[in-house]
């Protein structure tokens, strides 16, 4: 049987309700502010060459960086230049409305949701806005994972037999399901990517890219693909034998990445129901920052300052 925490975990409440947040940013300036602040903590850099000496503009919210990796014209900015909310023609609020939901929701919140709340005029709009926060929830300051590790693969997807006739994709074993691979340190981050096959030359890859050679422990189950990783890159490997009913062995278990998948699978089948091979990197990049950010009670503000 799967041991459990003995602990009991602590929900982190968010630093600011829905209310509080529509309250706060109650017109656009008050967005732009935010956005400024949250990009550009130690003052206004420009996006394109980074130069610190720019000209605030008449314009409020708008600069010149006269720097000559900018061209003989320079360069003029916004505060929304280099983010997802450039040349958009929504309301800044109603984008902070969107972000806040996505960020709070911790199964995810369908774009047909959001077009409800929101009232957008067509539903592509709102797929549109989900689309592009989940581009900026990436994480842009990967650090190799440390401690003990778990490394797991599943599959993201339904039966081919259980879809419409017509929308059938008729793949030899009847299913259309995406291989993804993740990593999680215990009590800390989780990495996962979705792959085209769960072989061992992908694994030891992955592995490599994301796991420290500093690492304590590195568990898996017995999939073949990880039978070399002690041998071949000096891991501290062990394994458990799931098919044989096996699932923790000290503390030899994959228990918390499955954790992750099953949350991952539950988001995906009762949340957004189908999820394209095309999109499913950007719904792992949603999921995985609302589990690295868990514990911080302002993951608004974390979003905000890497969009």
């Amino acid at each position: 049987m799967k041991t459990r925490d003995p602990q009991p975990k602590l929900t982190v409440q968010p630093s600011m309700t829905l209310t509080e947040l529509m309250a706060r940013f109650d017109t656009e300036d008050a967005c732009k502010a935010y956005i400024r602040d949250s990009r550009w903590p130690s003052g206004v850099r420009c996006p394109r060459c980074g130069n610190e000496k720019v000209y605030t503009l008449k314009q409020p919210f708008k600069w010149q960086c006269q720097s000559e990796k900018c061209g003989k014209k320079g360069y003029r900015f916004s505060v929304t230049a280099g983010t997802i909310f450039e040349n958009t023609k929504y309301p800044l609020r109603t984008w902070f409305q969107v972000a806040y939901l996505m960020c709070q929701s911790k199964k995810g919140i369908s774009a047909l949701q959001i077009h409800r709340q929101i009232g957008s005029g067509e539903y592509r709009t709102a797929w549109f806005m989900c689309h592009r926060i989940r581009a900026a929830m990436k994480n842009q300051t990967f650090n190799a994972l440390m401690g003990e590790v778990e490394i797991d693969e599943t599959y993201v997807g339904g039966k081919d037999t259980n879809r419409h006739r017509d929308k059938r994709t008729h793949i030899r074993g009847g299913s259309d399901k995406k291989a993804v691979i993740g990593a999680i340190s215990r009590k800390g981050n989780v990495v996962c990517k979705m792959i085209e096959r769960a072989d061992g030359q992908t694994i030891r890859q992955f592995v490599a890219q994301t796991v420290s050679k500093k690492v304590e422990l590195v568990s898996t189950d017995e999939h073949a693909g990880y039978q070399y990783l002690e041998r071949w890159q000096n891991y501290p490997h062990q394994t458990v034998a799931h098919k044989q009913g096996e699932y923790v062995r000290g503390l030899v278990h994959t228990n918390s990445i499955e954790s992750f998948w099953s949350l991952l699978k539950r988001g995906v089948m009762g949340t957004f129901h189908n999820v394209s091979r095309e999109y499913l990197p950007l719904y792992l990049n949603e999921f995985t920052f609302r589990h690295n950010e868990r514990n911080n009670p302002d993951i608004f503000a974390r979003l905000i300052s890497s969009v």
